[in-house]
Formats: structure tokens, C-alpha cells, sequence
């Protein structure tokens, strides 16, 4: 036996001080010398342990260069934010390549999927569904400046779609009026054989499929029989409908196609660039291999478990839309509303909520704006105060287009509003009169009172969309400070900086 003692995980390497010990008892047994014919090994072992020796310098320096991320604001547009980050260290110009939601769509927030992406276990470039093509081709061209040859992995960040479960679709059923432009669902999964648990402010993660109809049509443009197998054995249809995403073109398909992306060209899908160049046939393997992978969709959840123990509800707009002569279906919108009978198995998991809860103190009051499919969180926000039998008041403003035939959930909200468990309820229908009207615009009638709930220590939520609605919103919250807290818009910004710092200002957007 040679005498050898295995190296361990440096101090400063950034893992907690259980996974150190693991690791380390790991290399212990692992690098155990049995002859000499091991050597070898352990010198290349011995190399990995210089470069996460290396790498914890390197995560070291960048916490002592590093003065926040003044980037990390949804209002900043991606260039604006590479130059904030400019001069910063690899793993921070990559999170200034983000979205800046941390909306939980990709499994992370902004900082942990930038970190996975820096320590390489995470590869894919495209998560960033808020950032979309401009963040993934940012991504490519940081990561191209460097080569890791190996590295730890971060601290555990708030990705769950390593541990999925199988559940049983219950149904879909239609939420808005047959007369209503919108077509929302309420969806019920049944968990009761899953498994799987969750709690108010978690989102479900969705592994849908392509529709078959829209692969068959793919494989037509390339020309191949219905029965074509990959290499590996795998039937290239089931691939297109399981595996990877046939919505907007990635940068790798032009390539292979040998074709410069243009915004037009990127405004397509899959198979719409297909057919607006039909002398292009790709081989299927390398077809599959220049496509993005199918990614997971994630819905607030709005039911509680309190109130539906083994059931989870979603609040879902199934998208359907026309486009260069063709019925466009977002993936997983009408996979849940379309394409699932009632008993279908579903793939889920859940993704714990990033700073988004009900307060601990439940006679703290609540204010909550959800307009559309935003209202999903606060009908389980309300269900799980209802149950715990909480003594906080609660306000809901809610909107959406058409009172007739676009109040979500409105029997629910009302009876809720007799119990009290609902206090106060405002409600903006848009298009019910000549001038539209929003939600912020009842939060700004309602200042005063909004001012007094905010005073007395309420927490604000906000769910939807980020672009336009929760921003907003925000600018809304703002004035109401400035009006009827008497503040200059420098000192309503600090007031909403310190909620935001104390938890009482909330948003799941996306």
C-alpha cells in the first residue's frame, strides 16, 4: 500500500460545509491508492483539485471586486446592463445578461442560473425566457471568452426540475364566457398518488409536448418518411414532439441552414422557416441537434393545499393565434386545455417560490393586484387565510377586459368578500367603457386609502405580466406615495426600496 493522502475541498471553495465534508470524504475513498499503477489517476485528479483550488481564488477575488448589481432592474434594457457590468467579473456580466425578473422560469433566479451557467452545470443557453434571444446570444458570446476545464458546483440555487413527478390530469375547464376574446382555464391536477406537496406563492412546472399535427408537418418540409430513426435508434417523430422546441428558430438552425437570421426570419417558427426555404433538407440527426431542447412551463399555482389537500389548480390563457396562414398554439397553454383527457398522466414539479409568500403574521394586512391570470396567487393567497382563519384585512384589485365575460373567478371573490376573508375588492374592465381602464388607475383613485393600508404596515403583491402591467403598476405605487404621503419622488422611491428590503413589496411576474 502506498501511503497518500487524498487532497480536500479548500476552505474558500463555495460550497456550505456539508456538501465540503461529502465531497471530501468522496475524493478520500475515490482517490484510495491500491498500487502504483494508480499514479496516474491521482495526477489527474490532483490537476481537477488545482482548478477548483484555482476557481475559489478566482470566486474570491470576484466577491471583493464586486459592489452589488446595479444592474438588476427589469426597467434597464440589455445594453444598458452590460455596460453597468462592464469591467465585472465573468459570472456577473453574465447575470447582467438576464432577464432581471427572477421570475423562476428557468428553474433559477437571475443570480443562481447566471452562477450554474459560470461553474458549467448548467449548459443550456436558452432558459431565459423574459430575456429570450438577445440574453441566449449574450450568454454564447460571454461564455465563448472563456474555456472551464472543470469547476465546482454553486450553491444550491432554486432549480427543481431534477425531481419530477407523474400526476393525473383531472380537467380544463373554460373560466371566461363564450363571447369573450380570451380563452382561460381553470386546470385541476390530482396529486394524491404523486407524491408531491407545495405551498401558496409556488409555481407548477409543466413538461408539455408538441402537437403531433405540427410534427408531421416538420417532417414533410425535411422530406422524410414518417417512420425515419435517428442514429441512436430514436424515432425522429417522437423526438420532435417530446424533445425539443419547434417555436422560434434557434441561431444554431441557421447555421446548419446556412441562412443569416434577420428579424423577420426570427419572427418564425421552426417550421415556418422550413417552408420559406424549401431547397433546405438537413439531415435529421443534425436537425435535432441544431434545435433548442423543449423546456418546462411554469404557472402560478392557485389553489392551497389547506383547501385542496392532493389537488393543485392553474390559471391558464391557452394562446392560440394566426400567423403566415397558420394556427399558431402555445405549447403548453393548449397541451393543458386541448390535447389532455381527463385521467392523462402529466409530468409536473414544483418551483418554490423566490421571495413571494404570504407574511408569517397573519393579521398583517394584504393588498394584492392581479389582473387576468395574475389573479391565480391571491386565490390561493385567500384560500390559505380563509382556512388558517386569518385576521388581516385584504384588498384585491383585479381586471381584465369584459366584466360579462372576463371576471375570473367573480362567485368565488364575492363569496369570499361575505365572509370577509376578503375585505375590499376593485375591479378595472377595460373595454366596458369608452376610456380604458386599468388597475393602477383604481390603485391611484384609491390612494388615500391605499396610503393608510400601506401605513399601517400592509404588504403589496403584484402578478403578471412585467412588461407593461407591473411596471405599471410600480410607477402607480409610486405616485400614491408621493400624493398622499407628502414625499418627493426621491423619498418614495427610499419608501418602496425599504418595503421591498423588509419583504412587504412582492411581485411574480413573467
Amino acid at each position: 500500500m502506498n501511503a497518500f493522502a487524498p487532497p480536500t475541498i479548500p476552505e474558500n471553495a463555495p460550497f456550505s460545509s456539508e456538501q465540503r465534508a461529502w465531497l471530501n470524504g468522496f475524493l478520500a475513498g475515490f482517490l484510495n491508492i491500491r498500487d502504483l499503477r494508480d499514479l496516474d489517476a491521482v495526477a489527474r485528479e490532483m490537476g481537477l483539485m488545482a482548478s477548483i483550488e484555482a476557481r475559489a481564488e478566482t470566486q474570491a477575488l470576484d466577491v471583493l471586486e464586486d459592489d452589488g448589481a446595479p444592474w438588476h432592474d427589469p426597467g434597464l434594457g440589455l445594453d444598458d446592463r452590460m455596460k453597468l457590468a462592464e469591467g465585472r467579473p465573468l459570472r456577473r456580466r453574465l447575470m447582467a445578461a438576464m432577464g432581471q425578473l427572477d421570475c423562476g422560469q428557468c428553474g433559477y433566479d437571475c443570480h443562481n442560473y447566471a452562477e450554474a451557467l459560470f461553474s458549467g452545470t448548467e449548459t443550456a443557453l436558452n432558459l431565459c425566457q423574459p430575456g429570450g434571444r438577445p440574453t441566449s446570444r449574450m450568454l454564447k458570446a460571454l461564455l465563448d471568452e472563456v474555456t472551464v476545464d472543470a469547476a465546482p458546483a454553486p450553491e444550491p440555487g432554486l432549480t427543481s426540475r431534477i425531481k419530477t413527478f407523474v400526476a393525473k390530469f383531472v380537467g380544463a375547464v373554460p373560466l371566461n364566457a363564450p363571447d369573450s376574446d380570451k380563452d382561460v382555464r381553470h386546470v385541476e391536477i390530482d396529486l394524491s398518488d404523486c407524491g408531491l406537496t407545495y405551498e401558496v406563492g409556488d409555481s407548477l412546472g409543466i413538461m408539455p409536448e408538441n402537437w403531433p399535427d405540427l410534427a408531421d408537418a416538420v417532417m414533410t418540409a425535411l422530406g422524410v418518411a414518417p417512420d425515419t430513426r435517428l442514429a441512436d435508434g430514436r424515432g425522429l417523430r417522437d423526438a420532435l414532439i417530446r424533445e425539443v422546441s419547434l417555436g422560434a428558430p434557434p441561431d444554431a438552425l441557421f447555421d446548419l441552414l446556412g441562412i443569416a437570421p434577420n428579424e423577420e426570419l426570427e419572427n418564425l417558427d421552426v417550421l415556418g422557416l422550413l417552408e420559406r426555404f424549401p431547397d433546405k433538407k438537413p439531415a435529421p440527426d443534425a436537425f435535432i441537434a441544431a434545435l433548442d431542447k423543449l423546456n418546462p412551463r411554469l404557472y402560478s399555482i392557485s389553489s392551497s393545499p389547506k383547501e385542496s389537500p392532493g389537488k393543485v389548480n392553474l390559471t391558464v390563457s391557452a394562446v392560440r393565434y394566426a400567423m403566415e396562414g397558420r394556427l399558431r398554439r402555445g405549447v403548453a397553454s393548449t397541451f393543458l386545455a386541448d390535447r389532455l383527457e381527463p385521467g392523462s398522466a402529466i409530468t409536473v414539479y414544483v418551483q418554490k417560490a423566490h421571495n413571494f409568500a404570504l407574511p408569517a403574521d397573519d393579521t398583517k394586512p394584504i393588498i394584492m393586484v392581479g389582473p387576468g391570470t395574475g389573479i391565480a396567487p391571491f386565490r390561493a393567497f385567500l384560500q390559505e387565510r380563509k382556512v388558517r382563519g386569518a385576521k388581516g384585512d385584504s384588498w384585491l384589485f383585479f381586471g381584465d377586459q369584459h366584466e360579462a365575460s372576463d371576471f375570473l373567478y367573480q362567485d368565488e371573490l364575492k363569496a369570499l368578500l361575505d365572509l370577509g376573508v376578503l375585505t375590499r375588492m376593485n375591479t378595472a374592465f377595460s373595454r366596458d367603457q369608452a376610456e380604458k381602464i386599468y388597475v393602477q388607475n383604481r390603485m391611484e383613485e384609491e390612494g388615500e386609502a391605499l396610503w393608510r393600508w400601506l401605513q399601517n404596515g400592509a404588504y403589496f403583491y403584484v402578478c403578471g405580466d412585467a412588461g407593461r402591467m407591473a411596471t405599471d403598476v410600480d410607477v402607480a405605487l409610486h405616485r400614491v406615495i408621493e400624493v398622499h404621503g407628502r414625499m418627493k419622488k426621491a423619498e418614495a422611491k427610499d419608501y418602496v426600496a425599504a418595503m421591498k428590503k423588509d419583504g412587504r413589496y412582492q411581485r411574480d411576474v413573467y
